[in-house]
């Protein structure tokens, strides 16, 4: 049973697939306007700033992935958890025109507000937070190469090669460096 979104479900919606699509800089609330079908006017009563709506933006965007991640099942391997964040973030490619949010963010970090740029970083942290776990487990039982580089670092590489894949994979339209980032840290064929 689908619900209907609400006019602002479907501004953050909206706000979240334009900067996916252009940046932060690439949007305006006269896109979202023509989309949802409302005026302009009536976003700023949600959202006050294009700040105020890219936070928020920001925000659900996070807890949706942070979702996510919690449904890995805990009991797979180390190999099994990576090749299964690697899906989740290739999914949200889409077909290939969208990048991660926070990654497309990060690049316009010269142009965000603080509260952004610091729930920017907050969702790379929780990430690879995350993934220096994983890294650690995959030493452990010996399902993950990562050279001697310490979970953490393991974790940083393998994050920003899956937003770098991301990256490329939209200008060369192939999802296919997803796949070798995943490959490259798993230690059987």
């Amino acid at each position: 049973m689908e619900t209907t979104k609400t006019v602002r479900e479907q501004i953050v919606h909206h706000a979240i697939t334009l900067m996916m699509l252009r940046g932060y800089n690439g949007f305006s609330y006269r896109d979202l306007s023509e989309l949802i079908g409302v005026k302009t006017s009536s976003i700023h009563y949600y959202f006050p700033s294009k700040d105020d709506l890219v936070l928020e933006a920001v925000h659900a965007y996070v807890q949706e992935v942070q979702s996510a991640v919690q449904t890995i099942d805990a009991m797979l391997s180390a190999e099994g958890k990576l090749a299964k964040f690697a899906k989740m973030f290739g999914r949200t490619l889409g077909d290939g025109n969208h990048i991660c949010l926070c990654g497309m963010l990060a690049a316009d970090i010269g142009t965000l507000p603080e509260p952004v740029r610091l729930a920017v970083q907050g969702f790379f942290k929780t990430n690879e937070s995350w993934l220096a776990k994983v890294f650690a487990d995959g030493a452990r039982d010996g399902t993950i190469a990562a050279s001697h580089a310490k979970p953490e670092q393991a974790a940083r590489v393998f994050f920003a090669a899956l937003q770098g894949a991301g990256l490329t994979s939209r200008l060369f339209r192939s999802k296919n460096r997803l796949d070798e980032v995943e490959a490259s840290f798993k230690l059987s064929k």
